[in-house]
């Protein structure tokens, strides 16, 4: 299904009453764009081991996804990069509760990890972002450079940050400090109550970041579309959902369908991107046989499929092949030490129990532990 070309005169006359704003913005102190440690996917995987259709929100019947969010309420914030950047790598600490065989089976039930968006914009304005803007890689960056990100039980996010005047925001404190890092509040203050900060608290960390494909202008010359649109599947497949950069503008009429346009169309997107969102996973369309992405977008879900869009895949059309960014988890808490209600008392040492973090576990590593155990069993045979 293609967007008819009246839906987007029709939104393209709705942005020019109602001025859009640029959500992507890398900040001055977003200087280390990546980490990279471990084998990328696309170096390993034989392209017979990517399948043509991969839906993590749909895995033998069962979803590997955390929950859609809504980064327009209780006002507008320009935060769709954190949201974007979050809920892929909550996917990915999903996923790996479910696949990673170093977890015991008492560590991948419960309920889905859930990271503090909040907690970005509260700390993050220098490295990340602000209502006014951000970028993905800067998230990961600042989670490495703070050390951990607290769930998002701790900090719940309510679309303020520091620089914002909408809403409620100029009443409320988003400096970033232990108080808004974790807390608890007792009562009401007429009845004694207060708010504290919790020195011990439920977190994740970031192993490793980057962005799919070459790092440069000049790298990214001698990769076409196709070739960068496989890499980001392999990301996929092998590891979870990535974080994107796309234009909006075409997402405004979306009502369902696959968005695509073809080149010379009076109408065909820039490939300029003001929006961060995550792709989720991607497929074949049986009668056409095109590629597409799946994408999940932070406007709630009364937009769009429940929340996600598909949007044809190897062209990079409205930029969304540009800048696919992925990170992986160090390790995140599955385990807490308990705190009063209170919060006087945190720690757990009455009851003799410690914070637990499952460690995340590298794809690659069991990659190459198959690939030495297949060589292993063909020389045994020889």
């Amino acid at each position: 299904m293609k967007i008819t070309l009246f839906s987007l005169a029709t939104a393209l006359a709705t942005a020019s009453a109602v001025e859009r704003f640029n959500e992507v913005l890398i900040p001055e102190g977003h200087t280390k764009m990546s980490n990279i440690v471990s084998p990328l996917p696309h170096t390993y995987l034989l392209e017979d081991d990517v399948p043509a259709n991969w839906d993590w929100d749909n895995i033998d019947g069962k979803s590997y996804l955390t929950h859609s969010l809504n980064q327009h309420i209780p006002q507008y914030c320009g935060s769709c990069w954190a949201h974007g950047a979050l809920s892929a790598l909550a996917d990915r600490i999903k996923i790996d509760r479910s696949f990673n065989d170093n977890v015991g089976d008492d560590m991948n039930q419960g309920d889905d990890i859930n990271l503090s968006v909040q907690w970005v914009l509260n700390c993050g304005a220098g490295t990340a972002g602000s209502c006014h803007g951000g970028y993905h890689t800067g998230v990961y960056e600042l989670i490495q450079e703070k050390g951990q990100i607290p769930y998002d039980t701790c900090m719940p996010y309510i679309a303020c940050s520091s620089d914002s005047n909408d809403g409620f925001c100029p009443h409320v404190d988003t400096t970033c400090s232990a108080l808004n890092t974790c807390r608890t509040c007792s009562t009401f203050t007429e009845n004694g109550g207060t708010c504290v900060a919790l020195d011990y608290y439920p977190n994740a960390t970031v192993a490793e970041y980057g962005v799919v494909g070459g790092t440069n202008a000049f790298q990214k010359l001698f990769e076409t579309n196709e070739h960068r649109a496989s890499m980001i599947r392999a990301e996929i497949h092998a590891r979870g959902p990535v974080a994107a950069t796309v234009n909006a503008e075409p997402l405004l009429p979306y009502e369902g369908g696959i968005l695509d346009f073809e080149e010379g169309d009076e109408n065909y997107p820039s490939d300029g991107v003001n929006h961060i969102v995550s792709i989720t996973g991607y497929g074949q369309d049986e009668e056409t046989g095109k590629n597409y992405w799946i994408v999940r977008n932070s406007w709630g879900q009364y937009w769009g499929e429940l929340g996600f869009f598909k949007i044809a895949a190897g062209k990079n059309l409205m930029g969304i092949e540009s800048e696919a960014a992925w990170a992986t988890p160090g390790s995140y808490t599955v385990k807490n030490m308990p705190c009063s209600e209170d919060g006087s008392v945190c720690g757990g040492e009455r009851q003799g129990t410690k914070y637990v973090a499952q460690h995340y576990v590298d794809p690659s590593v069991r990659h190459a532990a198959a690939k030495a155990a297949a060589q292993a069993n063909l020389r045994v045979k020889k």
